[in-house]
Protein backbone atom coordinates (compact mmCIF):
# COMPACT_ATOMS: atom_id res chain seq x y z
CA UNK A 1 0.00 0.00 0.00
CA UNK A 2 1.07 3.55 -0.78
CA UNK A 3 2.53 5.64 2.70
CA UNK A 4 1.18 8.74 3.24
CA UNK A 5 3.83 10.45 4.43
CA UNK A 6 2.83 14.09 6.64
CA UNK A 7 4.43 17.22 8.40
CA UNK A 8 2.52 16.68 11.36
CA UNK A 9 1.25 18.99 14.49
CA UNK A 10 1.68 16.38 16.65
CA UNK A 11 1.32 18.97 19.18
CA UNK A 12 0.33 22.53 19.71
CA UNK A 13 3.06 25.00 19.86
CA UNK A 14 5.75 22.59 19.01
CA UNK A 15 7.50 21.93 15.50
CA UNK A 16 6.34 20.01 12.89
CA UNK A 17 7.44 16.73 12.26
CA UNK A 18 7.10 13.91 10.04
CA UNK A 19 4.82 10.92 10.50
CA UNK A 20 3.73 7.86 7.99
CA UNK A 21 0.58 5.77 7.78
CA UNK A 22 -1.10 3.98 4.91
CA UNK A 23 -3.04 6.04 2.10
CA UNK A 24 -6.40 5.71 2.89
CA UNK A 25 -8.42 4.16 -0.60
CA UNK A 26 -10.98 6.55 -2.12
CA UNK A 27 -14.39 5.49 -1.31
CA UNK A 28 -17.60 6.47 -3.31
CA UNK A 29 -17.27 10.26 -4.84
CA UNK A 30 -13.92 10.73 -2.85
CA UNK A 31 -10.34 11.47 -4.93
CA UNK A 32 -6.89 10.89 -3.72
CA UNK A 33 -5.04 13.66 -4.88
CA UNK A 34 -0.78 13.18 -5.03
CA UNK A 35 0.41 16.84 -3.77
CA UNK A 36 2.38 18.64 -6.15
CA UNK A 37 2.72 22.02 -4.54
CA UNK A 38 1.00 23.49 -1.25
CA UNK A 39 1.44 27.33 0.06
CA UNK A 40 2.09 28.33 3.16
CA UNK A 41 -0.36 30.65 4.69
CA UNK A 42 0.33 32.72 7.37
CA UNK A 43 -3.03 30.72 9.11
CA UNK A 44 -0.56 28.18 9.32
CA UNK A 45 0.63 29.97 11.96
CA UNK A 46 -2.49 30.40 14.08
CA UNK A 47 -3.43 26.37 13.78
CA UNK A 48 -0.05 25.69 14.52
CA UNK A 49 -0.75 27.46 18.06
CA UNK A 50 -3.90 26.84 18.88
CA UNK A 51 -5.58 30.26 19.11
CA UNK A 52 -5.71 33.87 17.71
CA UNK A 53 -5.20 36.60 19.45
CA UNK A 54 -8.23 38.35 20.12
CA UNK A 55 -6.26 41.71 22.26
CA UNK A 56 -6.15 42.42 25.47
CA UNK A 57 -4.65 38.87 26.24
CA UNK A 58 -7.48 37.08 25.43
CA UNK A 59 -7.20 34.46 22.90
CA UNK A 60 -9.61 32.59 20.76
CA UNK A 61 -9.00 28.75 21.29
CA UNK A 62 -9.05 26.93 18.10
CA UNK A 63 -7.73 23.10 18.96
CA UNK A 64 -11.31 21.92 19.77
CA UNK A 65 -12.38 19.02 17.26
CA UNK A 66 -8.88 18.31 15.50
CA UNK A 67 -7.06 14.59 16.35
CA UNK A 68 -3.57 15.13 16.83
CA UNK A 69 -1.36 14.24 14.71
CA UNK A 70 -2.60 16.73 12.04
CA UNK A 71 -1.60 18.11 8.85
CA UNK A 72 -1.98 21.43 7.99
CA UNK A 73 -1.93 23.20 4.33
CA UNK A 74 -4.51 24.61 2.08
CA UNK A 75 -3.21 25.83 -0.73
CA UNK A 76 -3.08 22.33 -2.99
CA UNK A 77 -2.55 21.95 -6.37
CA UNK A 78 -1.79 18.26 -7.51
CA UNK A 79 -2.17 14.76 -9.28
CA UNK A 80 -5.72 12.83 -9.49
CA UNK A 81 -3.78 9.45 -7.97
CA UNK A 82 -7.07 7.32 -7.34
CA UNK A 83 -10.68 7.67 -7.86
CA UNK A 84 -13.80 6.44 -6.12
CA UNK A 85 -16.42 4.39 -7.70
CA UNK A 86 -18.83 7.42 -8.19
CA UNK A 87 -16.54 10.51 -8.91
CA UNK A 88 -17.82 11.36 -12.25
CA UNK A 89 -15.36 13.69 -14.42
CA UNK A 90 -12.22 13.15 -13.21
CA UNK A 91 -9.22 10.46 -13.78
CA UNK A 92 -6.11 9.58 -12.89
CA UNK A 93 -3.87 11.94 -14.04
CA UNK A 94 -5.52 15.01 -13.73
CA UNK A 95 -3.80 18.17 -12.79
CA UNK A 96 -5.84 19.78 -10.26
CA UNK A 97 -5.89 22.68 -8.22
CA UNK A 98 -8.22 21.81 -4.59
CA UNK A 99 -10.97 24.02 -3.05
CA UNK A 100 -10.15 23.53 0.25
CA UNK A 101 -12.95 25.69 2.17
CA UNK A 102 -15.42 22.43 2.16
CA UNK A 103 -18.41 22.47 4.17
CA UNK A 104 -21.23 19.96 5.29
CA UNK A 105 -23.18 20.36 2.07
CA UNK A 106 -26.74 20.63 4.15
CA UNK A 107 -26.61 24.10 6.24
CA UNK A 108 -28.08 27.31 4.90
CA UNK A 109 -24.33 28.80 3.76
CA UNK A 110 -23.95 25.60 2.31
CA UNK A 111 -26.65 25.54 0.45
CA UNK A 112 -26.42 29.28 -0.69
CA UNK A 113 -22.95 28.04 -2.00
CA UNK A 114 -20.91 29.84 1.03
CA UNK A 115 -19.36 26.44 2.34
CA UNK A 116 -16.52 28.78 3.14
CA UNK A 117 -19.16 30.29 5.96
CA UNK A 118 -19.79 26.36 7.08
CA UNK A 119 -20.00 26.52 11.04
CA UNK A 120 -19.41 22.40 10.40
CA UNK A 121 -16.98 22.51 8.52
CA UNK A 122 -14.60 19.83 7.00
CA UNK A 123 -12.03 22.85 5.51
CA UNK A 124 -8.28 21.32 4.26
CA UNK A 125 -5.69 22.00 6.76
CA UNK A 126 -8.02 23.35 9.36
CA UNK A 127 -11.00 21.00 10.23
CA UNK A 128 -9.70 17.86 8.11
CA UNK A 129 -6.13 16.92 6.97
CA UNK A 130 -4.58 18.81 4.39
CA UNK A 131 -1.50 19.79 1.94
CA UNK A 132 2.19 19.47 3.86
CA UNK A 133 1.74 15.57 2.99
CA UNK A 134 1.97 13.70 -0.09
CA UNK A 135 -1.57 13.17 -0.44
CA UNK A 136 -4.84 14.54 0.64
CA UNK A 137 -8.49 13.07 0.42
CA UNK A 138 -10.76 15.32 -1.25
CA UNK A 139 -14.64 14.22 -0.82
CA UNK A 140 -15.97 15.38 -4.13
CA UNK A 141 -14.68 15.83 -7.50
CA UNK A 142 -16.93 19.47 -7.67
CA UNK A 143 -13.78 20.89 -5.41
CA UNK A 144 -11.12 19.95 -8.32
CA UNK A 145 -10.32 22.99 -10.51
CA UNK A 146 -8.66 22.24 -14.05
CA UNK A 147 -5.66 25.21 -13.70
CA UNK A 148 -3.77 24.76 -16.75
CA UNK A 149 -1.53 26.40 -18.37
CA UNK A 150 -1.12 28.01 -15.25
CA UNK A 151 2.35 26.41 -12.57
CA UNK A 152 1.06 24.55 -10.03
CA UNK A 153 2.69 26.84 -7.42
CA UNK A 154 0.49 29.60 -8.49
CA UNK A 155 -2.63 27.86 -9.35
CA UNK A 156 -2.55 26.60 -5.14
CA UNK A 157 -1.72 29.80 -4.12
CA UNK A 158 -4.81 30.61 -6.12
CA UNK A 159 -7.11 28.59 -3.24
CA UNK A 160 -6.50 30.59 -0.27
CA UNK A 161 -4.49 33.74 -0.92
CA UNK A 162 -5.93 34.76 -4.52
CA UNK A 163 -9.13 33.49 -3.23
CA UNK A 164 -9.32 35.64 -0.30
CA UNK A 165 -8.03 38.79 -2.21
CA UNK A 166 -10.02 38.70 -4.87
CA UNK A 167 -13.24 37.77 -2.71
CA UNK A 168 -12.85 40.92 -1.10
CA UNK A 169 -12.59 43.50 -3.37
CA UNK A 170 -15.20 42.27 -5.63
CA UNK A 171 -17.02 43.72 -2.33
CA UNK A 172 -15.52 46.83 -3.33
CA UNK A 173 -15.59 47.19 -7.01
CA UNK A 174 -18.30 50.51 -7.10
CA UNK A 175 -16.13 52.27 -4.86
CA UNK A 176 -13.04 51.09 -6.14
CA UNK A 177 -14.26 53.39 -9.50
CA UNK A 178 -14.35 56.36 -7.58
CA UNK A 179 -10.08 56.44 -7.18
CA UNK A 180 -7.36 53.78 -6.27
CA UNK A 181 -8.21 51.52 -3.52
CA UNK A 182 -5.99 51.37 -0.37
CA UNK A 183 -3.98 47.78 0.58
CA UNK A 184 -2.79 47.68 3.65
CA UNK A 185 -0.45 44.69 4.15
CA UNK A 186 1.96 43.24 1.67
CA UNK A 187 2.15 39.73 2.57
CA UNK A 188 1.26 36.97 0.37
CA UNK A 189 -2.18 37.97 0.86
CA UNK A 190 -1.85 41.85 0.14
CA UNK A 191 0.73 41.23 -3.14
CA UNK A 192 -1.61 39.08 -4.76
CA UNK A 193 -4.65 41.69 -3.88
CA UNK A 194 -2.58 44.48 -5.79
CA UNK A 195 -2.19 42.37 -8.73
CA UNK A 196 -5.84 41.18 -9.06
CA UNK A 197 -6.80 44.72 -8.22
CA UNK A 198 -4.65 45.73 -11.52
CA UNK A 199 -7.14 43.14 -13.03
CA UNK A 200 -10.41 44.28 -11.49
CA UNK A 201 -9.60 48.24 -10.95
CA UNK A 202 -9.58 51.25 -13.44
CA UNK A 203 -7.34 52.88 -10.79
CA UNK A 204 -3.74 51.62 -9.90
CA UNK A 205 -4.17 51.04 -6.47
CA UNK A 206 -2.24 52.33 -3.42
CA UNK A 207 -0.45 50.33 -0.63
CA UNK A 208 0.43 50.59 2.80
CA UNK A 209 3.54 48.18 4.62
CA UNK A 210 5.99 48.84 7.32
CA UNK A 211 8.16 46.74 5.45
CA UNK A 212 10.62 48.92 2.93
CA UNK A 213 11.18 45.80 0.71
CA UNK A 214 7.94 44.78 0.97
CA UNK A 215 6.40 48.40 -0.50
CA UNK A 216 9.39 48.28 -2.92
CA UNK A 217 8.20 45.35 -4.38
CA UNK A 218 4.72 46.65 -4.83
CA UNK A 219 6.10 49.60 -6.55
CA UNK A 220 7.61 47.55 -8.88
CA UNK A 221 4.67 45.18 -9.33
CA UNK A 222 2.30 48.13 -10.20
CA UNK A 223 1.14 50.11 -7.07
CA UNK A 224 0.16 53.87 -8.17
CA UNK A 225 1.99 54.89 -4.68
CA UNK A 226 3.60 53.27 -1.20
CA UNK A 227 3.13 54.72 1.96
CA UNK A 228 4.78 53.58 5.64
CA UNK A 229 1.69 52.95 7.86
CA UNK A 230 4.53 53.88 10.98
CA UNK A 231 5.29 57.50 9.86
CA UNK A 232 3.07 60.08 10.83
CA UNK A 233 2.27 62.06 7.95
CA UNK A 234 1.33 59.06 5.93
CA UNK A 235 -2.45 59.17 6.59
CA UNK A 236 -2.08 63.19 5.71
CA UNK A 237 -0.09 62.32 2.68
CA UNK A 238 -2.79 59.76 1.56
CA UNK A 239 -5.90 62.20 2.58
CA UNK A 240 -4.17 64.82 0.15
CA UNK A 241 -3.27 62.84 -2.74
CA UNK A 242 -7.04 61.03 -2.87
CA UNK A 243 -9.08 63.62 -0.82
CA UNK A 244 -9.84 59.89 1.00
CA UNK A 245 -9.86 56.78 -0.43
CA UNK A 246 -13.38 55.02 -1.11
CA UNK A 247 -12.05 51.23 -0.88
CA UNK A 248 -9.63 49.90 1.26
CA UNK A 249 -8.32 46.15 2.21
CA UNK A 250 -6.57 45.37 5.29
CA UNK A 251 -4.45 42.40 4.60
CA UNK A 252 -3.13 42.62 8.08
CA UNK A 253 -5.99 42.59 10.70
CA UNK A 254 -4.82 44.28 13.64
CA UNK A 255 -5.69 47.77 15.64
CA UNK A 256 -2.98 49.22 13.89
CA UNK A 257 -4.11 48.19 10.63
CA UNK A 258 -7.59 48.49 10.84
CA UNK A 259 -6.90 52.51 12.60
CA UNK A 260 -4.82 53.38 9.64
CA UNK A 261 -7.01 51.80 6.68
CA UNK A 262 -10.29 53.44 8.51
CA UNK A 263 -8.49 56.66 8.74
CA UNK A 264 -7.96 57.54 5.53
CA UNK A 265 -11.57 56.62 4.09
CA UNK A 266 -13.98 59.24 2.55
CA UNK A 267 -17.23 59.66 3.18
CA UNK A 268 -19.19 56.65 2.35
CA UNK A 269 -16.07 54.62 1.83
CA UNK A 270 -15.37 51.22 3.38
CA UNK A 271 -12.63 48.81 4.30
CA UNK A 272 -13.04 44.70 4.47
CA UNK A 273 -11.01 43.33 6.54
CA UNK A 274 -9.10 39.91 5.56
CA UNK A 275 -6.13 39.92 8.08
CA UNK A 276 -6.08 37.53 11.18
CA UNK A 277 -3.32 38.91 12.56
CA UNK A 278 -5.37 40.38 16.18
CA UNK A 279 -5.88 42.80 18.48
CA UNK A 280 -8.92 45.36 19.24
CA UNK A 281 -10.47 48.17 17.41
CA UNK A 282 -12.14 50.99 19.04
CA UNK A 283 -13.27 54.15 16.97
CA UNK A 284 -16.63 56.53 18.16
CA UNK A 285 -20.02 55.11 16.86
CA UNK A 286 -20.90 58.19 15.64
CA UNK A 287 -18.32 58.00 12.91
CA UNK A 288 -20.02 55.34 11.37
CA UNK A 289 -22.85 57.90 10.52
CA UNK A 290 -20.80 60.94 10.09
CA UNK A 291 -18.58 59.39 7.20
CA UNK A 292 -21.08 56.73 5.83
CA UNK A 293 -18.66 54.29 6.76
CA UNK A 294 -18.34 50.81 6.44
CA UNK A 295 -16.29 48.19 8.18
CA UNK A 296 -17.05 44.31 6.83
CA UNK A 297 -15.05 41.21 7.35
CA UNK A 298 -14.74 38.12 4.92
CA UNK A 299 -13.54 34.85 5.41
CA UNK A 300 -11.84 33.30 1.93
CA UNK A 301 -14.12 32.88 -0.70
CA UNK A 302 -16.70 31.12 -2.20
CA UNK A 303 -16.45 27.28 -5.06
CA UNK A 304 -17.42 29.98 -7.86
CA UNK A 305 -15.48 32.61 -6.59
CA UNK A 306 -12.73 30.00 -6.60
CA UNK A 307 -13.43 28.92 -10.27
CA UNK A 308 -13.23 32.63 -11.38
CA UNK A 309 -10.19 34.08 -9.75
CA UNK A 310 -8.08 30.94 -12.26
CA UNK A 311 -10.37 31.97 -14.53
CA UNK A 312 -8.85 35.36 -14.52
CA UNK A 313 -5.17 33.87 -14.15
CA UNK A 314 -5.93 31.58 -16.99
CA UNK A 315 -6.64 34.72 -19.32
CA UNK A 316 -3.57 35.82 -18.28
CA UNK A 317 -4.98 38.95 -16.11
CA UNK A 318 -2.87 38.12 -12.84
CA UNK A 319 0.82 38.34 -12.67
CA UNK A 320 2.05 35.57 -10.41
CA UNK A 321 3.26 36.92 -6.98
CA UNK A 322 6.81 36.34 -6.22
CA UNK A 323 7.15 32.37 -5.60
CA UNK A 324 10.04 30.46 -3.70
CA UNK A 325 9.69 26.62 -4.03
CA UNK A 326 11.13 24.57 -0.89
CA UNK A 327 10.85 20.75 0.09
CA UNK A 328 8.19 19.12 1.90
CA UNK A 329 10.52 18.41 4.78
CA UNK A 330 11.18 22.25 5.43
CA UNK A 331 7.68 23.03 5.92
CA UNK A 332 8.47 24.33 9.72
CA UNK A 333 11.57 26.78 8.51
CA UNK A 334 9.31 27.97 6.06
CA UNK A 335 6.63 28.77 9.10
CA UNK A 336 9.20 30.20 10.81
CA UNK A 337 9.93 32.16 8.47
CA UNK A 338 6.86 33.17 7.53
CA UNK A 339 6.30 34.31 11.47
CA UNK A 340 9.71 35.93 11.28
CA UNK A 341 8.74 38.62 8.40
CA UNK A 342 10.98 37.32 6.31
CA UNK A 343 8.86 36.03 3.43
CA UNK A 344 7.96 38.13 0.47
CA UNK A 345 5.24 36.64 -1.38
CA UNK A 346 4.39 33.19 -1.09
CA UNK A 347 6.78 29.90 0.05
CA UNK A 348 5.54 26.85 -1.50
CA UNK A 349 6.25 23.45 -0.30
CA UNK A 350 7.07 21.05 -2.90
CA UNK A 351 5.41 17.36 -3.26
Amino acid sequence: MTQLRRQSLTAYETPLCETIVDCPAPQGSEVLVRIDRCGVCHSDLHMQDGYFTLGDGKQLDVRAGRTLPFTLGHEIAGTIEAVGADAAGVKPGDKVAVYPWIGCGTCAACQSGEENLCSTNRHLGVSADGGFASHVLVPHPRYLIDYAPLSPSFAGALMCSGLTAYSALKRLHDRAARGPALLVGLGGVGMMGLSIARALFAHAPIVADIDAGKREAALKAGAGAAFDPADKEARRAILKATGGVHAAVDFVGSDKSLAFASGVLAKGGKVVITGLLGGNFATPAAMFVLKAMAIEGTLTGTLDEAREVVALAQAGRIAPLPIAERPMAQAQSALEDLRAGRVVGRVVLTG
